[in-house]
């Protein structure tokens, strides 16, 4: 097997795609198929400011790195949890990124705003990645209109989406199955998310990292080891390893064919965005799932 832009020995084959590449061409197909994903999807433009959601991971460090090569104006925030070492360890890549690619950093800590995750999962005894999950998109909306970003940019690749679509088709989560997508239009109060590595699999944005020397975190989050999505990405890799491209059609069909259905079951079942009263965001009642959380915590 060969690459199959210059004849050389590929260091991958992509069988959805059916493309062998070496490490050169790897970085700039990758670089041109995350730009063509961009358009594809109309996710932002050179002129808008954006805010890479970072984590220390593979995938938001490889976003964060693509889009300053890109020549987008990207900066990063990082939501330190307070989850010990893990943490520590989190934001030490994401500074070295930064410093990398010499754009500003955001770090907004829990622990100076309600407690640290570990107690809050304690306090709360909700499930870890739910709790986890709604503290950060609640402080990602709330930097990125604090600090002007009009787009915030997470690092979701394939394997995230199709297997958190497969866990919403089987629960039938339609509230869920109607905002599946890789752009998230802005509303009142809510500024656009968006997902440009969602066409890429994890070994894809590992191996664009290794071959730019990003230096990410291995380790996987302590509280995501009984996680369902990983259930989930077990499955679909066993099927993707029998029938090449069946995550890519699962997700992308789906978003094509299939979402605007959804739209169209929640469309006026969805209760009407107000401002909470305590913190000004966008919330389904008078005071947000975040400050009701807070005011748990005080009393």
């Amino acid at each position: 097997m060969r690459c199959k832009i210059c004849g050389e020995k590929p260091v991958i084959y992509m069988k959805h795609h059916r493309l062998a590449l070496c490490g050169k061409d790897f970085i700039s197909w990758f670089e041109r198929y995350t730009e063509r994903t961009i358009k594809e999807f109309r996710m932002f433009k050179k002129e808008d400011k954006i805010l890479v959601a970072v984590s220390g991971g593979k995938d938001s460090l490889a976003l964060w790195y693509v889009l300053s090569k890109l020549g987008y104006k990207a900066d990063g925030l990082y939501i330190d949890l307070g989850i010990g070492e893990y943490s520590r360890t989190s934001y030490e890549k994401v500074k070295g990124m930064a410093e990398k690619i010499g754009r500003k950093l955001i770090v907004k800590k829990l622990s100076e705003d309600v407690l640290p995750l570990p107690d809050l999962i304690n306090l709360s005894g909700r499930e870890a990645c739910s709790l986890c999950g709604v503290l950060k998109r609640y402080n990602f909306n709330k930097v990125a209109v604090e600090y002007g970003y009009s787009v915030v940019a997470t690092g979701h690749n394939l394997d995230d989406e199709a297997s958190s679509l497969l866990a919403n088709v089987i629960n039938w989560n339609v509230k869920y199955l109607g905002k599946k997508e890789p752009v998230l239009k802005e509303e009142e109060g809510f500024v656009r998310k968006v997902k440009p590595l969602c066409k890429f699999m994890e070994k894809e944005t590992a191996l664009y990292c290794l071959l730019n020397d990003i230096d990410f975190i291995e380790e996987e989050c302590p509280f995501s080891e009984d996680a369902s999505t990983i259930f989930y990405k077990h499955i679909l890799n066993d099927i993707e390893e029998r029938f090449p491209g069946t995550k890519m059609r699962f997700y992308l069909e789906y978003v094509k064919k299939i979402k605007p259905l959804f739209e169209k079951v929640i469309k006026g079942k969805t209760p009407e965005l107000k401002r909470c009263n305590i913190c000004g965001q966008p919330s389904p009642s008078d005071i947000c799932p975040v400050c009701k959380l807070k005011e748990r915590v005080l009393k």
